[in-house]
């Protein structure tokens, strides 16, 4: 019995792998082997997956068009084997916009991460999904939640963020500039979100146990997504590796939580934990204590890292483009001109205030270009509840996963142009230069999402951004530290792999027109 059971297993096995391969064959992705698929060349571009994803999407196209790639992952695949990736824009919309209830988060990333994220807004689909994007929506619109990102920004940068750098322009030391940007985007978040301010931003760097729990339980978590979940539930099982680090982590985290809404309902605020705290479900009730922690965490995840890593790839361009940087510098100049007078000193006394934030076009398309080339999540995936076929003509089966790359399309000369891998924030205005116009195809820029779930932190995005902007290249001029490679480290988020190593320098403010100087 037992030889009939493991010849029929190893004539199935068989069977699938040359059936697997013949009709790989048929592929337009990358090459593929026998038995292992693509998995030698996936292993052997690790380090650059990225690059390589683009490099494939570029192959798969023609003069006019880049369409749609296939990775050959026998056994891993949820289906058939392959993984569809696409950076077409109108299939980005179809998937985003025109089927959206086809392509949810689906049941792989949900379960994945629903230890540290639960049933949060960015870990559910459907009405759980719904509900808590019509409450948070309505909040996000409001002037008072604006003011309070303001209020939190002003104070980080000016108690906090200035006198590092200060410290560190006088000793002539380096600064790690990424990991400044991570602790001050996290304590900004943390206070909008929860009205509690870790400080991890301060002048002797401190380690912050629910900072480092919430890095750590993160990072366990995204592995889950890289190994097949019957693997990770084992080590699960058994507290081994990655899951053992997960759940001491998310223990320091629950804790957190569990303080910071016992604090909120003692002494409410305007922070969104507050706000959440009224709301009600489609059923008239209160959210319970354990949902309203996982959808303060949910707020914490998306509002850290995309800024923090959006603002290191623009330093980055920034120092290794002078024109543009002189050009900002300009824009700034201009407006701290109007608005506070002639005299200098006064122009790094306070941060940034609405008025003059929204007057930053150039510094805006400045941005936005660094979102194209860098964009803070370079890969998105999809799940596929039915067979579809998307606009390009690929069909995607029920049950398989769709990724559509959106660090790709800014690399397509197909979509923005000839000069597509340049720094160029030209292409984000108006052609007076007065105005900041986004492609008329919205879906050829999604770092911010697309459809019905696109951000709704966008603007205090930009907010956050242009205030940090501001007060690093106002007073100093960066220059990065001999030796130091900026890298991208291989994860769900853009981050630099060794940080962004750099000396500041004082920099000569001059009249508006007027080239500066170190």
């Amino acid at each position: 019995m037992e030889i009939t059971l493991v010849f029929i297993a190893v004539a199935a096995s068989t069977a699938y792998l040359l059936w697997f391969h013949l009709l790989a064959r048929k592929l337009t992705g990358p090459k593929v082997w026998p038995v292992l698929g693509s998995v030698p060349v996936l292993f052997l571009n690790r380090r650059r997956f990225h690059d390589w994803m683009a490099g494939n999407l570029r192959s798969t196209g023609c003069a006019a068009t880049y369409q749609t790639t296939t990775i050959a992952i026998p056994f891993l695949a949820r289906k058939q084997g392959f993984y569809t990736v696409t950076c077409h824009p109108k299939n980005i919309e179809h998937i985003l916009k025109t089927r959206f209830d086809n392509y949810p988060k689906g049941p792989t990333w949900q379960t994945a991460f629903h230890d540290l994220l639960g049933q949060g807004i960015f870990n559910s689909d459907g009405e759980t999904w719904l509900i808590q994007r019509k409450t948070a929506a309505l909040e996000f619109t409001t002037r008072t939640l604006r003011q309070a990102m303001a209020r939190w920004v002003s104070r980080t940068i000016k108690t906090r963020l200035w006198r590092i750098l200060e410290k560190a322009s006088t000793e002539h030391a380096p600064v790690d500039l990424q990991d400044l940007l991570l602790r001050l985007t996290f304590d900004n978040i943390c206070g909008l979100t929860f009205g509690k301010d870790p400080e991890t931003l301060s002048p002797d760097l401190p380690e912050n146990p629910f900072s480092i729990a919430f890095d750590s339980a993160t990072e366990a978590t995204l592995q889950r997504l890289l190994y097949p979940g019957f693997l990770w539930r084992l080590k699960k099982l058994f507290g081994m590796g990655a899951e053992m680090r997960l759940q001491r982590s998310l223990r320091v985290v629950e804790n957190y939580m569990t303080e910071a809404l016992a604090a909120r309902e003692k002494t409410p605020s305007d922070d969104l934990l507050s706000r959440f705290m009224k709301k009600t479900d489609a059923n008239g009730n209160h959210f319970s204590s354990s949902v309203l922690k996982r959808i303060a965490l949910n707020f914490v995840l998306a509002g850290r890292d995309t800024s923090s890593v959006a603002l290191s790839w623009f330093f980055w361009l920034v120092m290794n483009n002078p024109t543009v940087e002189n050009k900002i510098i300009e824009e700034i100049s201009t407006v701290m001109l109007e608005t506070r007078g002639e005299n200098r000193s006064k122009w790094t006394e306070n941060p940034l205030v609405f008025d003059e934030a929204d007057r930053l076009v150039y510094l805006k398309a400045a941005l936005a270009e660094t979102l194209r080339l860098y964009p803070s999540v370079p890969e998105d995936f999809k799940y596929v509840v039915s067979d579809d076929v998307l606009p390009d003509g690929t069909l995607v089966p029920a049950g398989s996963t769709v990724t559509y790359s959106i660090y790709s399309v800014g690399r397509m000369k197909s979509i923005w142009g000839e000069d597509c891998m340049e720094f160029k924030p030209e292409r984000w205005l108006s052609a007076g230069g007065d105005r900041f116009e986004p492609p008329k195809d919205g879906y050829k820029f999604v770092a911010f999402n697309g459809g019905p779930r696109i951000c709704l932190g966008k603007d205090l995005a930009y907010l956050q951004m242009k205030s940090v902007a501001m007060a690093v290249l106002l007073p100093y001029r960066l220059s990065p530290v001999p030796g130091h490679r900026v890298e991208q480290k291989m994860s769900l988020t853009l981050f630099m792999k060794n940080g962004l190593r750099v000396y500041l320098t004082p920099r000569e403010l001059e009249a508006p027109g007027v080239a500066t100087s170190a």
